[in-house]
């Protein structure tokens, strides 16, 4: 118990970064900087190791909470060895994209702010990928942003092709969730008062990483790996920005292309079986969410679709899979939070080539 109670991973300022300091990176995957207003943040490129296919559309990974682009290393590497163009962004603060200060960032910044790096990213890859929209994969925060982006209209000009929500934080509101991680948690608020508050506190120890995050299979030298590369402080206004509902489905599911032109599904929910935070009735209920919305679109003749409520089960490792209403709702079996980066991963990045292809 007492382990946890360290400063050992916190940190107060900023990192260094130069080129020199740079992680270095996996065999095809490259590093871009992407100009922005507050300045320049990082975007990984999983370049394609076999002929393209052609008129692919890219994948677009946006990394949630304390990650970065580098969360996403595996499925990069898994996509591009399929021809499949694909891309992972670093927020500010995150991964080697430019820091604010901690009180800048802590304190500070916003979801808005976060979203705004999104954005750029989004349009920097339609640009450079002939003006193809992409597919957005967002986990946890970074799933809710997608979210908030595509149903708020001071974005209404960003559309994607389809949308993943892997183990993302829900439109209707994080309180629960957040319940979730006090309950795994009983030394939380202490532990936060004894950390001044810094936001990183609830992951301040691999045990606590492990807990929150990860099964009890992943080797501890990956998670000390993970432990290290973890952002130095955390923006607080983006999860109290989506405690509350923050996204209305009827604004949202317009915004993806797939839906209106064929009859599959332009949403894919991605869980981990043994998520304890965003946990199976989270995820399901984040999907039923979007499948009322589609239904009632459908009925009204907004979008292109089935009509009806039939939700199906669909084949796949773990037996928990459905499909319906614009929807397919999956799970990773063995695999807690950081769903695309467990043991198991690899079904995970399998499931999501599946959605991919329906597409």
């Amino acid at each position: 118990m007492f382990e946890t109670f360290t400063y050992r991973f916190l940190h107060f300022r900023r990192p260094t970064l130069t080129p020199s300091s740079l992680p270095s990176l996996p065999k095809g995957i490259e590093r871009f900087f992407v100009d922005t207003p507050g300045g320049k943040i990082e975007v990984l490129y999983g370049k394609p190791s076999k002929q393209s296919r052609n008129g692919a559309t890219p994948l677009f990974f946006v990394h949630g909470g304390m990650g970065g682009a580098w969360v996403w290393l595996e499925y990069l590497s898994f996509f591009a060895s399929r021809g499949i163009p694909c891309y992972a962004i670093s927020m500010r603060g995150h991964g080697s994209s430019w820091h604010p200060s901690y009180l800048r960032m802590v304190y500070f910044t916003t979801k808005r702010m976060l979203a705004d790096d999104v954005v750029a990213g989004i349009k920097w890859v339609q640009n450079r990928e002939g003006g193809r929209e992409v597919v957005y994969i967002g986990h946890s925060s970074g799933g809710g942003l997608g979210q908030y982006i595509l149903s708020a209209p001071e974005f209404e000009d960003v559309k994607v092709k389809g949308l993943v929500l892997a183990g993302a934080v829900p439109g209707f509101g994080s309180l629960g969730v957040y319940i979730n991680w006090w309950r795994l948690d009983p030394w939380f608020n202490i532990r936060m008062i004894f950390h001044g508050w810094h936001p990183n506190s609830p992951l301040s120890h691999p045990t606590l990483t492990r807990r929150v995050f990860f099964s009890e299979q992943l080797p501890g030298s990956y998670l000390m790996k993970f432990q290290q590369r973890v952002s130095r402080y955390e923006s607080l206004l983006w999860p109290l920005g989506m405690m509350r509902p923050f996204v209305k489905p009827q604004n949202l599911l317009p915004r993806i292309t797939s839906l209106g032109t064929n009859k599959g599904q332009g949403i894919m929910v991605l869980g981990g079986e043994i998520d304890k935070i965003m946990t199976i009735p989270v995820m399901e209920q984040l999907a039923n969410t979007y499948r009322g919305g589609y239904a009632s679109l459908v009925a009204q003749k907004k979008i292109e679709g089935e009509a009806g409520n039939r939700v199906e089960k669909l084949p796949g490792e773990g037996g928990k899979d459905t499909v319906g209403n614009g929807v397919r709702c999956c799970y990773v079996p063995g695999a807690g939070h950081h769903l695309q980066n467990d043991v198991t991963w690899e079904i995970g990045a399998q499931k999501l080539l599946a959605f991919y292809e329906q597409l």
